[in-house]
């Protein structure tokens, strides 16, 4: 969590307890709810990048040159919405295997369709074909990334498909 994240959380848990003890329960519940919304959109993009970077600081990724940069905190545009969030990058030479994750901030960033809780990029420079757009949705107590296909989720997103897009990355 970085600096400016963890400035909101607090202000949210000082607006929470504000709106308890004046007897404004509906908005202390949308505020609890926001919050517990926000921990599971860190965790879920959280869980993507950390995955990359395991990826990508292996002893084998190492001896092959690969680099990884990061970038936080990074906005890009999904749409007509603003997201704001991370990017990773993972370089050899010219190819880099690029994922760009967060959510929107404020009303003016727009909104994320589907129910998304969060939305993440995955891209290969040069081969716009393999590009990916995936949503975080929740699915019970716990969100999962879904693929976005032509505007409509599909197939549930694992780890196994990020070792997949690593694997392109790295024999191409």
């Amino acid at each position: 969590m970085n600096e400016l994240d963890q400035i909101w959380s607090t202000m949210l848990a000082r607006a929470i307890d504000a709106a308890h003890a004046s007897g404004r329960g509906d908005v202390a519940d949308y505020l609890t709810l926001r919050a517990a919304n926000d921990l599971r959109r860190e965790a879920g993009v959280r869980w993507l990048v950390d995955s990359l970077i395991e990826l990508g600081t292996t002893r084998q990724a190492a001896a092959a040159g690969i680099l990884i940069h990061r970038h936080e905190p990074h906005s890009f545009n999904l749409g007509i919405s603003n997201i704001t969030g991370t990017r990773i990058n993972l370089s050899k030479g010219v190819r880099c295997l690029s994922v760009e994750a967060g959510w929107t901030r404020t009303p003016a960033d727009g909104f994320m369709r589907g129910g998304a809780l969060a939305i993440a990029r995955l891209s290969h420079f040069g081969i716009p074909k393999l590009t990916e757009q995936l949503h975080l949705i929740p699915v019970g107590d716990t969100p999962d990334w879904f693929r976005i296909v032509d505007g409509k989720r599909g197939e549930s997103f694992h780890a196994d498909d990020i070792a997949e897009h690593f694997r392109i990355f790295a024999e191409l």
